[in-house]
């Protein structure tokens, strides 16, 4: 009875209190704030397009070596007799110097054998002359000699069929007969056989000639001589040592101009190519005419060399192409030659460029103009720009270059275009869009690849 009372008296009140605070709060409270929907715009990043020249550029690197090399091999054997005192490691040496004589005693022996092999032939060819000579009396002398034995016989033939001389006279004079003409037939035999001999004795002279010839040149060979001016990098032979025939004793690189094999990444070089091409049109695919062609392009070589926080450059071209693509890396090796690589050097400033020596070769085409873009702007074959009333506008457009961190448009994009440098995410044709001038990358774009 107690609790039906309490909730009757205070329980139901205090709920009835509540119920209309709560009613009367409701009923007066003003109506939530109508907000219009409205677009919103994404912020990005972009750069004005501007047009300038830029150089096209690709770099490689590969060691210095020297264009020509000179192996002094010995042609023929013998005694090192001088060898020349300035010949050691790195010592420049000039044109038409003697590295190494070899003894020429040998040669010199095989000269004076040859020599007296001819004088003898020919002493042999003037006796077969003055026995050609005496054979050809002797045959008139024993014809004449036949003559009159054939008419003794014709007598004692007579003299036979006559019965006046018997048959013994006619037999003897037959027998003189046929002496005779055995002799006139040697005497015949020994004429004819004068020209084989003298063939022969000229044989002779020419196969001693050949040897005199022979020896001469050996004879020459012992005398080692520089063709060119160049620095000795490798020595093996000392006076008094005996050097065997083709042996190297010495070897020395030409001063006159350096190689370098820089590998280049193909793709990059064939763009390169392409840009420093003199008129329109493909290079030709003719292997014989590929190196020609490769020197007489528009390109501008520079080979550097990195000493501490100084570049040392020298002029170059580009020489050839190696015969081989590296397949692990895709690149190919492109030689570029540097003319007078010790004409220009300098004591305590600029070194020669010397074998072994680690440098870069960069290689250029002619300025490019155009539209200089950062290379993150470009996204399948697109650039997304804003529009003159800040709409997300996509183009198309196929870079001319794409070198390092930019690329360079030369067509579909006009001058003064507002390119984003990182898309939105989404990226919705059409959507707005509030630009901010990115004015510190567009600083950079004005230096990065810039032609001078």
């Amino acid at each position: 009875m107690n609790k039906i009372l309490k909730f009757m008296l205070i329980t139901l009140p205090i709920a009835g209190l509540g119920a209309g605070f709560l009613a009367y709060t409701v009923s007066n409270r003003p109506p939530p704030d109508r907000h219009v929907l409205a677009e919103r715009a994404t912020h990005v990043s972009v750069i004005t397009a501007e047009t300038r020249l830029v150089n096209p550029v690709v770099s490689g690197f590969g060691r210095a070596e020297p264009a020509r090399v000179y192996a002094a091999v010995a042609q023929v054997a013998g005694t090192a007799e001088y060898v020349n005192p300035a010949l050691h490691r790195g010592e420049i040496l000039p044109e038409g110097s003697v590295l190494v004589r070899l003894s020429p005693a040998d040669f010199n022996l095989a000269i004076a054998q040859s020599k007296s092999a001819i004088r003898t032939a020919q002493a042999r060819l003037e006796e077969l002359t003055v026995a050609e000579a005496n054979h050809a009396a002797s045959l008139a002398i024993e014809q004449q000699t036949l003559t009159l034995r054939e008419q003794d016989l014709t007598r004692a033939e007579n003299l036979f069929q006559a019965g006046s001389a018997p048959q013994t006279s006619r037999d003897a004079a037959l027998a003189a007969v046929l002496a005779q003409r055995q002799r006139v037939q040697s005497v015949k035999s020994a004429i004819a056989l004068l020209p084989p001999q003298r063939a022969v004795q000229k044989e002779q002279i020419d196969a001693s000639r050949i040897s005199l010839e022979q020896a001469e040149l050996n004879l020459a060979r012992t005398e080692l001589t520089l063709p060119y001016t160049a620095r000795v990098s490798m020595v093996a032979v000392e006076a008094g040592e005996f050097v065997r025939a083709g042996s190297t004793v010495a070897e020395l690189d030409g001063i006159d101009a350096a190689e370098v094999e820089a590998q280049i990444n193909l793709a990059s070089l064939r763009d390169l190519l392409r840009l420093a091409v003199p008129r329109e049109g493909m290079l030709p695919m003719d292997p014989s005419a590929m190196t020609d062609t490769i020197r007489n392009l528009d390109l501008t070589v520079t080979v550097n060399l990195k000493l501490g926080g100084e570049t040392v450059s020298w002029n170059a071209t580009v020489d050839r192409l190696s015969d081989t693509i590296n397949i692990r890396t895709g690149t190919v090796g492109v030689i570029a030659r540097v003319e007078d690589a010790y004409r220009t050097a300098a004591p305590g400033s600029r070194p020669p460029l010397t074998q072994g020596m680690f440098v870069e070769v960069v290689l250029s085409a002619p300025p490019l103009k155009g539209l200089v873009l950062p290379r993150t702007a470009l996204r399948d074959g697109a650039v997304l720009l804003a529009d003159e009333e800040n709409r997300l506008r996509r183009v198309q457009v196929t870079p001319r270059l794409v070198q390092d961190d930019i690329i360079v448009v030369t067509d579909g994009l006009p001058p003064g275009a507002r390119i984003l440098v990182v898309p939105p995410s989404p990226v919705i044709d059409g959507m707005l869009l509030e630009p901010h001038l990115d004015a510190a990358l567009m600083a950079d774009l004005a230096s990065v690849g810039a032609a001078e």
